[in-house]
This record gives structure tokens, sequence and C-alpha cells, in this order.
């Protein structure tokens, strides 16, 4: 496997070579894909392993995967506008974990005016990706994870489509029962364009660390985000941070709180509150069902609400 190493590194390049380019994004959506219990940690799990809805922000995490699962969440987003995505892990035997992901994400319905404003019908826009994954250890402490991903965009009768990759790592360290992660996420291009104009898909790297501290059951997460950003200042991409605590309330129950200061730092001062930024939730952990709902503020009577469900299909 020593390739690997070098094919993580050729991805970092990518990415640092589209980032020097990247002004419009397309599939801005992507940065909110993420389920209840990552949400209400403020997207901060890029380190936090045996979690398969965090395939989509590291998917080095599926090597740690110790059951086959199915899981999906429902986003409810400002307007009408509504998305989710479900995944589905399978270990194979001396080969690796395999992942595939589909998610979508609908921007309601528009009224088609004509040029002096006369309504006319109807028209709709939506994203949809699908994704698969892959992940295997390197050693007993290091995983890598790699997803190929296909989407494709919508609007009128208007669409585009690209094909972009994730790659990730993943290094665990029980005796401090701490991981580390880092990955890079939607490095590609369209293949085809609504108008013949090519613009960036939403690159990020994020880096980040997951410890369970000890005599208190708190897990915590930090993770720095959006690495990849055009900045004015190569110290603002610091800024662009988030941190959540997830506390076990017996064995079932889990309450958890996160800050994104990305949130808060680019909501509009006019419509920011001393909430932007801020995320809570709560899950339940059962024995074959896990449920998870999590509510995000992004300002001023702005709120993002995720519902998620795991089952898991491998037997007790």
């Amino acid at each position: 496997m020593n390739h690997v190493p070098r094919v993580l590194a050729l991805v970092v390049v990518l990415a640092s070579i589209n980032a020097s380019a990247q002004q419009a994004t397309i599939f801005p959506f992507l940065r909110s894909m993420m389920s209840a219990r990552m949400a209400g940690l403020a997207g901060s799990t890029v380190a936090m392993p045996n979690d398969p809805s965090n395939v989509v922000l590291n998917p080095a995490v599926l090597s740690t995967l110790e059951h086959r699962r199915v899981s999906g969440t429902f986003i409810k987003h400002v307007l009408d506008i509504n998305a989710g995505y479900a995944t589905y892990n399978q270990e194979l035997e001396d080969i690796g974990t395999f992942a595939v992901t589909a998610s979508f994400t609908s921007y309601g319905s528009f009224d088609r005016a004509n040029d002096v404003g006369t309504i006319n019908g109807t028209f709709g826009a939506n994203d949809v990706v699908f994704g698969v994954s892959f992940a295997r250890d390197l050693d007993t402490l290091i995983s890598y994870g790699i997803t190929a991903k296909v989407l494709h965009s919508s609007l009128d009768d208007l669409a585009s489509t690209a094909l972009a990759v994730d790659a990730g790592l993943l290094f665990r360290f029980p005796a401090q029962r701490t991981n580390l992660g880092v990955s890079i996420l939607n490095v590609g291009t369209q293949l085809t364009t609504y108008d013949g104009t090519h613009d960036a898909l939403p690159l990020d790297m994020r880096i980040g660390v997951n410890h369970r501290l000890r005599g208190l059951p708190l897990l915590v997460n930090v993770s720095l985000n959006h690495l990849t950003d055009d900045v004015t200042s190569f110290f603002d991409r610091f800024l662009n941070f988030s941190l959540g605590g997830e506390l076990y309330i017996g064995k079932v129950v889990q309450v958890r709180v996160g800050y994104d200061n990305a949130t808060r730092n680019t909501s509009n001062v006019n419509v920011a509150t001393q909430l932007t930024g801020l995320s809570a939730g709560i899950g339940l952990a059962l024995p074959t069902l896990e449920f998870d709902y999590a509510m995000s503020s992004l300002g001023a009577s702005t709120l993002l609400h995720r519902v998620s469900v795991a089952v898991r299909i491998d037997g007790q």
C-alpha cells in the first residue's frame, strides 16, 4: 500500500491548485451536508470515528466502523429548501470497508415570468450527489479513505454535471483516547456547465482532533475548516474553526453543543445574533437504532433542523 500516501499527496496538490483559482462555486450545499450528530457538534467531526455519516467529512473513518448500518438524514433548511442524504457501509474481509452515499437538495418551486412580469408557470431546482467510498488501515493506528462522487445540478431546463474526489487520513492514539483527522473534500471539475462558464467546486480542507476526557463522559471535537478558502491574510484561515462537546448521560442519551466561528463571521452584521454559529442536539443510542436531532443557528430567526436515523443491520 505504499502508493496510497502518494495518491493523497496528489489530491492535496490538486486542491492547492484549484484553491488559487477558486472564485464562485457550484454545489455550495456540500458544505452543509452533515448528519444531526455532526451538526450538533458544529461540523467539528473530521477526526470522529465509528460514525458512518461522517464519511462526508472524512472517508477514512469508515475503517473504524464496528457494524454494518444504514443511516439517513433529513435537513430542513431556510425557506423551502430541503435536503438529506443516506449512507450504507459494508466491510469486505481482507479488502477494506466500502460505503455508498446518496444525497439530494431541493430548492422548492419558483414562479416563471416573462420580461414584463407575467406569471406563466413554475419551475424547480435541485442538486443530487452519488458517492462511493473506500477505506482501509495502513497499520493498526492509521487509516486512509477515498470517495469518488458524481454531482448533478439542475435549474429549470439547465443542468450541470461534475466529478469530485474526497480523501482523508485518520490517526488513532487509543492510549491517549485521541484521534487526529485530515481531509480534502470536493476536488474536481464540471463536465457540463449551465452556460459555458466553469465554476469551482466548494473545495474544503479540514484538520481536527477528537478526544475523550478521562474521568468525565465528555467527547470533545475541534476542527479547522475551509483551509483552502481565498482569504486576505494567511492567519484568517484559522478563524474558520469549529468545536463541539458530546456529553453522555447514562448509556443511551447524548447531549451535544457546538460552535462554528466561520458561520458567525460570515453572517450579515444586520441579522447576526449572539446565537449565530451555535448548535445543539440530542441523541439516543439503542442497541440496533440511533436517533439524533440538531438545531443550528445561522442568524436571527434562521435555524436549520436536522433529524438522523441509523439502523444496525448485522444483528446483535
